[in-house]
């Protein structure tokens, strides 16, 4: 049966608004789910329902007859959980109340957005989608996608639902006013404040928000075909934070100095996806590389 009609959960967030911008041309019905508006597409914010996913009673509100789910919610910065581990626990109800209405829905497709941090620190720098060990969970967050992902593998063997297991790393470009590393140097370097990094020889593998979301949109296309895989969402090449802090100080001609803090508690230090799965089932090709997306985002973020 084709795809027609698709839940969003998170649809207020980063991915979630540029993914539903994306669905909406491609003709698409589509229905969100956040917990708060969405601040930045109108179309988006409307067809939106407000409501807490760890409740499973807001699922309640969603019409039964949807072909896929994309579950996109969730506490998503690291070193929060690492503060506050009960926002991990959040994260595990939300996906199983999602689980459980597709479950009783006979939605038998979901896309879950899981993360690179399930890789934890290796030593090593490149991940392929099976590297993963429980031994190396670095932080509640990382639990709760590891977790997530052990659901979505449970769900398919005992009840049939089909799935796409997604790894994102440090999706950016647009749509993000929290902490993350992007929009926060931009802010900092605009208001020529002091920009922290944490960890001098950090690299990590940065995706721009199209890329990203370009990834879904092959996986929702081609899904009998893809189904049932883990992949690795990302460019497949790193780069330091650190040397992020200087492009956009750079590209914005900013003043504001970096101070090199030691790394924090529960993060990745060293990731660089391999992406040879997603080319090889989905055609992925990212197209943004990093000098251009701190381009592209600064420019975004300028205009707003």
């Amino acid at each position: 049966m084709a795809i027609q009609k698709i839940l969003v959960t998170g649809s207020s967030g980063t991915i979630g608004t540029r993914l539903c911008e994306k669905l909406f041309e491609r003709g698409f019905a589509v229905i969100g789910i956040d917990k708060r508006p969405n601040q930045w597409n109108r179309a988006v914010n409307k067809l939106t329902i407000i409501g807490d996913l760890c409740d499973a009673r807001t699922l309640d509100k969603m019409p039964p007859d949807v072909d896929l789910a994309i579950h996109l919610a969730a506490n998503a910065r690291v070193f929060n959980l690492v503060v506050d581990p009960s926002l991990a626990n959040e994260n595990f109800a939300m996906l199983f109340n999602v689980m459980e209405w597709c479950r009783k829905n006979k939605t038998n497709r979901i896309i879950f957005a899981s993360s690179r941090e399930v890789y934890g620190n290796t030593g090593r720098m490149l991940h392929a989608e099976d590297d993963v060990a429980i031994k190396n969970c670095e932080s509640p967050y990382t639990a709760s996608k590891m977790s997530g992902e052990a659901l979505i593998h449970a769900y398919a063997k005992c009840y049939g639902i089909d799935f796409i297991i997604n790894r994102f790393s440090n999706v950016y470009g647009m749509y993000d006013d929290s902490d993350r590393v992007v929009p926060l140097f931009i802010k900092l370097t605009k208001e020529n404040k002091d920009t922290m990094v944490y960890g001098e020889d950090k690299i990590l593998d940065f995706t721009y928000i199209d890329d990203a979301v370009a990834g879904i949109i092959k996986e929702i296309e081609n899904f009998d075909s893809v189904k049932n895989n883990t992949l690795n969402i990302a460019t497949g090449s790193g780069v330091k934070i650190i040397d992020v802090a200087k492009m956009i100080i750079a590209e914005l001609n900013g003043k504001n100095k970096i101070i090199i803090q030691n790394n924090r508690t529960g993060e990745v230090v060293k990731y660089v996806a391999d992406i040879s799965l997603a080319k090889k089932v989905l055609g992925f090709k990212p197209e943004v590389g990093i000098e251009e997306g701190l381009k592209r985002s600064v420019l975004w973020y300028g205009s707003r």
